[in-house]
């Protein structure tokens, strides 16, 4: 499953716990603190999908910048190049 799609999910679900927080009676202290675990869990998934997918951003991006100066490398300079 792609990263935005997850994060999207994970969005949903936290706000989803907000609301059932808000609902929930005040009286049930031990339940309340449960829901907050939980929703604390959630927010740490989404920390974790984000740093994963600007993890791989960041390596396709150097991929993309190496392979580039291998192309140039194995093929010369261009004529835009020597016209510069």
């Amino acid at each position: 499953m792609k990263a935005n799609k997850v994060l999207k999910r994970l969005a949903k679900i936290e706000e989803s716990m907000s609301d059932v927080m808000e609902r929930y009676s005040a009286s049930a202290p031990h339940v309340l603190e449960v829901l907050q675990e939980a929703k604390s869990a959630v927010t740490r998934a989404k920390d974790a999908v984000n740093s994963q997918a600007s993890d791989r951003t960041q390596s396709a991006t150097k991929m993309t910048a190496t392979k580039a100066v291998k192309a140039t490398k194995k093929h010369g300079s261009t004529k835009q190049e020597l016209e510069g």
